[in-house]
């Protein structure tokens, strides 16, 4: 039981660790402009590194469906797809 728990938290910090350190997905280049990759880049913007992936993915859901306005989110999220907006969101959120 301890070797399976103890792979299951390798594989998952190995896992996490490889989205952080990988390239950002598709579609991140038009969100870094505003909402900058890295913790030590100082921004008006909302910060997304680091922030939880569900929490991401819900406000880009929000401000496609129109449910949560925004200046300009509002029209940039409807150019995703879902899988694009779940991609993204896990590269944000594993980013430090």
């Amino acid at each position: 039981m301890r070797s399976t728990l103890a792979a299951a938290i390798a594989y998952v910090t190995i896992a996490a660790a490889t989205v952080a350190s990988a390239e950002p997905p598709a579609g991140a280049a038009a969100c870094s402009g505003c909402h900058p990759s890295s913790a030590r880049v100082q921004s008006p913007v909302v910060r997304l590194v680091g922030r939880d992936r569900a929490e991401i993915v819900k406000a880009m859901q929000d401000f496609r469906s129109g449910a949560r306005a925004g200046t300009v989110m509002d029209r940039i999220a409807k150019g995703f797809t879902d899988a694009e907006i779940q991609a993204i969101a896990a590269w944000y959120a594993a980013q430090r």
